[in-house]
């Protein structure tokens, strides 16, 4: 086996060599032969191990979830929410096992100022099923009255984060900022240096300069804003941040990753794998534009391929999963897709006759987790829709779990006509069954 250098990461690939009778051919591998694992059963209750502390997590594959559904997803176009419906959504995030909640932006309005008081004050003072300290924070800009506004918000939680952020690039500075890269630095190294004068002993910094390190932020952000960004490229770029940026050891590196092009969730998960130890998400995946990483896929796919991620973990309660996911939905009117993954409708539903014929032999031939181990209950054991796709196991099966008992000549009769009706419906329901065996 050979092997060969990539040139976009630098990292190195197997290769193989496969030789014919007319010319050889060489297979390049991008997954690394330690990566195979057989499937283990999914387990979501996970622990955590050691207190909070701002700049380090004591278990080395501990990864924070930040979660930003009340403030990035809240800036979706139309899901707006009432102070209830966030101090509700707060709860269930708690009870759900996030780290850290981002409640809002204090300086956009007094109305959100207001409703990050609240929450601070109700959630910021509760602990996790497993004891774990509830972080409260809230976003503000490079500026001083920004800054005053988050820490009289958040003052009364019991871990009061302050996020701050200000734009690096290079068509940022010149353009919108009008200014130039030692203006910026300044500007970020004085912002920081004034929330902890002001009691903020957490401070996460959007994105990562060295300057900013020394003046005393605990994390660095390192934000894909416009979802630009490729996973091997996003994954080298947190590498190279590690391997480069004097301090860096001092300080948890986060990930905020947008969807445009479909690829915050993986970004945010070759980030991790990188080394970023605090994933910032939202659930259902809202958020501006495209949205988010989202909370369930990116936590689920830990969970599912912990081997892959060599022992990474969260303290995420799995079960909650669906019913969050239930809440933001009804509560920002913003509708979850049927095959969204982890908390689509038809994640856990079967309408194909060879799909219901595996499930109703054994549920792992077309399930990866269980609906259970997200807290979602369907009425059917195996998730069997009947359609017209649908084949006669699933039929007869069907039709046993409504008390009849079918002999294999009667199937074949009440298959065809089933057949015929399912052609004119979406859905066969238990009326339709009875009233086909009646006749």
């Amino acid at each position: 086996m050979a092997t060969l250098l990539s040139k976009t990461s630098g990292l190195l690939f197997p290769t193989t060599t496969r030789t014919n009778t007319t010319y050889p051919i060489t297979i390049l591998s991008y997954f690394r032969p330690r990566l195979i694992q057989t499937k283990k059963p999914v387990s979501l209750q996970c622990s955590y191990h050691g207190e909070y502390i701002p700049k380090h997590i004591q278990h080395p594959n501990y990864v924070r979830v930040f979660d930003t559904t009340l403030r990035d997803g809240e800036q979706s176009p139309g899901a707006s929410m009432t102070p209830l419906q966030k101090l509700n959504i707060a709860r269930q995030l708690a009870k759900l096992g996030v780290d850290i909640i981002e409640v809002g932006y204090p300086a956009s309005n007094k109305a959100d100022l207001e409703t990050i008081k609240m929450i601070a004050h109700e959630v910021g003072n509760t602990t996790n099923d497993d004891g774990r300290g509830l972080v409260i924070c809230a976003l503000a800009r490079c500026t001083k009255d920004d800054i005053d506004k988050a820490w009289e918000c958040l003052r009364d939680a019991k871990y009061p984060r302050i996020h701050i952020f200000l734009a690096t690039s290079e068509i940022h500075m010149k353009y919108k900022l009008k200014m130039s890269k030692e203006e910026v630095v300044e500007k970020a190294k004085s912002a920081v240096e004034y929330a902890r004068s002001l009691g903020f002993d957490d401070i996460e910094f959007s994105p990562k300069t060295r300057e900013v390190i020394k003046a005393g932020a605990t994390t660095v952000n390192i934000a894909d804003t416009v979802g630009y960004n490729y996973p091997r490229e996003f994954g080298q770029l947190i590498t190279d941040i590690k391997t480069n940026t004097p301090g860096i050891e001092n300080v948890i590196i986060s990930t905020h990753c947008h969807n445009d092009l479909g690829l915050a969730t993986a970004n945010t998960l070759e980030g991790a794998y990188s080394g970023a130890r605090q994933v910032e998400v939202t659930i259902n995946g809202i958020g501006e534009r495209a949205g988010n990483a989202s909370s369930e896929e990116v936590i689920m796919a830990i969970k599912c391929k912990e081997e892959l991620f060599d022992g990474l973990y969260t303290g995420v309660t799995g079960i909650h999963i669906a019913a969050t996911s239930k809440m933001v939905e009804e509560y920002t009117g913003m509708q979850v897709q049927p095959h969204k993954a982890i908390v689509g409708a038809n994640v856990f539903s079967h309408e194909s006759g060879i799909h219901q014929d595996g499930m109703l032999k054994n549920k792992s031939t077309y399930e990866i987790i269980s609906p259970e181990d997200i807290g979602l209950h369907r009425p059917d054991e195996f998730g069997i829709i009947l359609g017209k796709h649908s084949g006669r196991h699933a039929l007869k099966s069907k039709l046993s779990q409504l008390g009849y008992k079918i002999d294999e000549t009667k199937l074949n009769e009440l298959f065809w006509r089933f057949k015929s009706i399912a052609e004119k419906k979406k859905v066969i329901t238990d009326k339709d069954l009875i009233g086909l065996v009646s006749d």
